[in-house]
């Protein structure tokens, strides 16, 4: 079973990455000379081109490509012509801390409030954290905590370990906008999780030797809860990351959605390309530990496959 899910996992990785690869080569123009620039003469874009390896067939460069993401080499950029690798994992990792604390956050707040409202009506905050865009609750976040009341800084990032204070206090409006909406999302499918879960024979069961609800669920009922609620959680990690996108850029945070949007601006072929297919392989990879995880604990889907 983990053998067919790794190579399905290893086989999106391929066609992600030809396809990643492709699509940006139908993009108009040379690299080279996008680079430089239309005045540029014929022979500097020539050695530009040279230079970058755009000059080599695609299969050749396509293979450069996969051998260096595979290294760590993640090339040059073709508008700085500087090693963008150390850059991209300093980017990484100001988004890792950005959505890990906002998906932490986010199940905190989702677990105990769809087992509470379980039997209740699902609170109107919910619905709403629903339908208003992360980008949108930032702003109203800015307007309200930074430029009236003045308690928090509207925007900037510093490192953790450089300033901690200040870390928080830059950190905090960000992860409250895109935990708002994560929160409210994973409500209502722990809220369904467990209504439906409380329908089942055994929990009745349960009740009737004298168990309550809350005793019923947390000895029988957890295991069979867990498993939408899992696979919804694994789904909204990655959405965090495309939320990330705008929230970054909002709150001007150096992630690597920020990265993105710029490299996307000034048509860096070689950062675009490579920061996007880190975003796949991070989606596929939460998606490949929801699957292992979601038939360990089902016993019923390992002997269905």
């Amino acid at each position: 079973m983990i053998a067919r899910v790794l190579l399905r996992f290893v086989l999106s990785l391929f066609l992600a990455s030809v396809v990643i690869f492709l699509l940006l080569r139908l993009i108009p123009g040379d690299p080279a000379r996008v680079a430089l620039g239309v005045t540029a003469t014929d022979e500097a874009v020539e050695a530009l081109a040279r230079q970058l390896g755009t000059d080599r067939p695609l299969v050749v460069q396509y293979l450069d490509w996969v051998g260096g993401l595979l290294t760590g080499d993640f090339g040059m950029s073709l508008a700085s012509r500087q090693d963008i690798t150390p850059l991209i994992i300093d980017r990484a990792q100001v988004s890792l801390i950005l959505c890990g604390l906002a998906m932490v956050l986010s199940l905190l707040i989702a677990l105990p409030l769809g087992m509470w409202t379980a039997n209740r009506v699902l609170p109107t905050l919910a619905q709403i954290g629903i339908a208003i865009p992360s980008f949108l609750t930032g702003i109203l976040l800015v307007t309200v905590f930074s430029v009236h009341l003045g308690w928090v800084p509207a925007n900037g990032w510093i490192p953790p370990g450089t300033d901690f204070l200040g870390f928080l206090q830059r950190i905090i409006l960000p992860v409250i906008a895109l935990t708002l909406v994560q929160a409210a999302i994973l409500t209502r499918y722990v809220r369904s999780a467990v209504l439906e879960v409380l329908d089942r024979e055994f929990i009745r069961t349960a009740r009737s030797t004298g168990a309550s609800i809350s005793e019923a669920l947390w000895r029988h009922g957890l295991r069979n809860a867990a498993l939408p609620v899992l696979t919804v959680a694994g789904l909204q990690l990655t959405s965090l990351i495309v939320g990330a996108v705008v929230i970054e850029r909002v709150f001007l945070i150096p992630g690597l959605g920020s990265m993105l949007l710029d490299s996307v601006a000034r048509r860096d072929l070689t950062a675009v390309q490579t920061i996007v297919m880190l975003l796949v392989v991070f989606t596929l990879t939460v998606n490949l530990i929801v699957d292992v995880t979601y038939r360990l604990i089902d016993p019923r889907i390992r002997r269905s496959t």
